[in-house]
């Protein structure tokens, strides 16, 4: 079986949205910082559950309301991967309020809580502040260093599988 599935990515400016797009697709990183305009759309096919599968993963321009976003964008997602800065707690500040957005607005498709950069931060305080701030996410990574990255990626495609 193959099968194609949109995935989007969603945070503030300078998460590293792109920059975790980068180190999966093309395994690359990059220090210089460049800010997406509108979306940039990438595609890599994997396996996955023993299925091919190709995601392609739209890249889209960072903004701290997230009832901004361009309808457009986010129509057709099977999956949304929202972007934390583990260095900027502004970035994790209002998640609660993204996510239940989210939510009411497009309740069938799962959310994916990513915290980026954590080659930045003390790991441990780090989920201490989590816990604390009762933020729950799904993998803590770096696209600098790779850390979960690739990880999180086929982790969100098998569930997609799953839930085909």
């Amino acid at each position: 079986m193959s099968v194609s599935k949109k995935i989007v990515l969603l945070g503030h400016f300078g998460v590293g949205k792109s920059s975790l797009l980068r180190r999966f697709v093309e395994n690359t990183f990059s220090e210089n910082y460049t800010v997406t305009i509108g979306v940039h759309i990438m595609k890599k096919e994997i396996m996955a559950e023993g299925n091919n599968i190709t995601l392609i993963i739209w890249d889209v321009e960072g903004t701290d309301d997230f009832t901004k976003y361009r309808p457009s964008y986010l129509l057709g997602a099977s999956s949304f991967i929202y972007v934390f800065d583990a260095s900027r707690a502004v970035t994790y500040s209002d998640l609660k309020y993204n996510l239940g957005h989210l939510k009411e607005k497009y309740s069938n498709v799962p959310v994916h809580v990513i915290g980026n950069k954590v080659d930045l931060v003390d790991q441990d305080q780090l989920i201490k502040d989590l816990e604390q701030q009762e933020i729950e996410h799904s993998y803590l990574s770096s696209a600098k260093t790779g850390e979960n990255v690739e990880r999180l990626f086929q982790n969100v495609a098998a569930q997609l599988l799953k839930n085909a």
